[in-house]
């Protein structure tokens, strides 16, 4: 495992090195399966696609499904299937960066296969990680899966409008998160009805300003 993770940890290097010289900023999306990562992509490309230059990089086990739920967007998408394999990793995405034109790529959107725990372990070169959950998984991911919410710069909390059909505890997840990862930066969402999108793609631009200007 050290071996495989070394050699993952050198091409993710390279792929950080080459998104900087071009100025695309990465971001590596982890959920289970279900949460919402390709909501929460429709709505961002919905929004942003018009005045960023967005691309996917889609990773699933089989089908392409999600990716064709993100054709209506007119930007690149590459698909990925893993074939049983848990995570993407940084050699399968410099591969799929073949197939990208980053001189016109403001933005990248990874969106990794369903699994809060492999993937949390692998370096795809991204700017950051986002963890997004929902409110249908319970208030316990954070606890229970402490790797990826202490690496991660932000995590949605998702599917906020069944919360009174659940028995998720919001003063509980929040406490977890304060003591894994107290600067981590917290949405809470409905990507289905777009509350708390607007607050999300504020601070994504903060984000790109900033990649910019480093």
């Amino acid at each position: 495992m050290k071996n495989i993770l070394d050699r993952n940890q050198n091409k993710a290097e390279e792929v950080r090195s080459l998104l900087r010289s071009k100025n695309v900023m990465m971001v590596n999306i982890i959920s289970s399966p279900g949460a919402g990562k390709t909501t929460l992509l429709e709505r961002t490309c919905e929004t942003l696609s018009s005045g960023i230059r967005i691309g996917v990089i889609e990773g699933d086990v089989t089908t392409d499904r999600d990716a064709k739920r993100l054709e209506k967007y007119n930007i690149p998408i590459v698909s990925i299937n893993t074939e049983g394999g848990c995570h993407l990793d940084s050699h399968s995405i410099w591969k799929a960066l073949e197939h990208f034109d980053l001189d016109h790529l403001d933005l990248l959107f990874v969106e990794n296969v369903g699994n809060l725990i492999c993937p949390s372990q692998f370096d795809l070169g991204e700017a950051f990680k986002l963890a997004v959950v929902s409110t249908a998984e319970g208030d316990d991911k954070p606890a229970k899966y402490p790797m990826l919410f202490s690496g991660a710069r932000a995590v949605i909390l998702n599917k906020t409008d069944i919360l009174p059909y659940t028995n998720f505890h919001i003063a509980s997840f929040r406490a977890d998160m304060a003591e894994i990862n107290p600067r981590i930066k917290i949405f809470m969402t409905s990507a289905v009805h777009g509350e708390g999108i607007r607050e999300w793609l504020e601070w994504l631009k903060q984000q790109m300003d900033a990649f910019a200007a480093s």
